[in-house]
């Protein structure tokens, strides 16, 4: 009888610590996220959906990472509610909303709603960082080509060091599901970059053209960055400009992953600023796709 009631004992003693070793697993994988975000550079903070696999067949899982970092390269993040506004598919005129539990690696894992083209739009809760220095500030607003934020900042009475940036993101993957056949289309993010060719369906002799939105505006004469993959890792980096619409043309190569990224700067409304001490808000339009082979 003794050893029965050890034996339970110890059976109970396990699954109890099997159950609190399961329960901070999320959290761990959280903890850890944070702290390699700690070591990715402030001027380099693309964020994309990153597929496991561009093509998909109906009945299989459709599974993607988000990633922030530079050119291809980042930390991969979990499912993190807080930090997550809205996360959609998006089928022809189906819509289904992109759930999960905290830490779950991939973030994006979802049965697609329909054979075609699959849109998966992300938008996240605002998040901040503080610039020690002009110089690094000055650095991302060349980069991303924000215009002259020198004169606006001075004309604010802004000082050199130690203000905040907010900033959102707002990205979107298109995946071929069976056929592939179908549009991308405006999924109602702030800022969005809309792809007007299919890449896994139309003849890509021409490239392929986007569109970028700012609310119901088209965009013009705006910067989109241009993250090319090769099938062997290569990643190469190019510029393009949209027209008075808004379009711009990307050129593309076969069996090729592209990442599209475009910024733009706004003052903070007034209640973003006290809740956040920003002087200055971006908003990130991403896109990624891949050309088959």
């Amino acid at each position: 009888m003794l050893s029965n009631v050890t034996s339970s004992a110890l059976d109970n003693a396990r699954r109890r610590d099997t159950l609190e070793e399961t329960n901070k697993e999320p959290i761990m994988r959280a903890l850890s996220v944070i702290f390699c975000l700690l070591a990715v550079p402030a001027t380099a903070h693309e964020f994309w959906i990153a597929p496991l696999d561009y093509q998909v067949s109906p009945d299989s899982k459709l599974q993607a990472n988000l990633v922030n970092g530079e050119g291809f390269a980042g930390v991969t993040i979990p499912f993190l509610p807080r930090g997550i506004l809205n996360a959609l598919q998006f089928s022809g005129d189906q819509t289904a909303a992109i759930t999960g539990r905290p830490g779950d690696t991939p973030a994006l894992q979802m049965d697609p709603i329909g054979d075609g083209l699959a849109i998966l739009g992300y938008q996240s809760a605002p998040a901040s960082i503080e610039y020690a220095n002009w110089e690094k500030f000055q650095a991302f607003v060349d980069h991303k080509d924000l215009g002259n934020l020198r004169a606006m900042h001075d004309a604010r009475g802004l000082p050199d060091a130690g203000f905040t940036e907010t900033y959102m993101r707002f990205s979107k993957s298109l995946v071929s599901v069976g056929s592939g056949a179908g549009a991308d289309r405006r999924v109602g993010l702030e800022t969005e970059l809309v792809a007007l060719t299919n890449p896994y369906t139309a003849n890509l002799a021409d490239g392929i053209a986007v569109q970028l939105f700012y609310r119901n505006d088209p965009r013009a004469d705006a910067q989109i960055e241009v993250f090319a993959r090769s099938p062997e890792g290569e990643v190469t980096t190019s510029y393009i400009r949209t027209d008075a619409d808004g379009i711009a043309r990307v050129a593309v190569l076969p069996a090729h992953e592209y990442m599209l990224d475009a910024v733009l700067i706004r003052e903070p409304s007034a209640v973003l600023q006290d809740a956040t001490g920003a002087v200055w808000q971006t908003l990130w339009a991403n896109l990624t796709f891949a050309v088959p082979q």
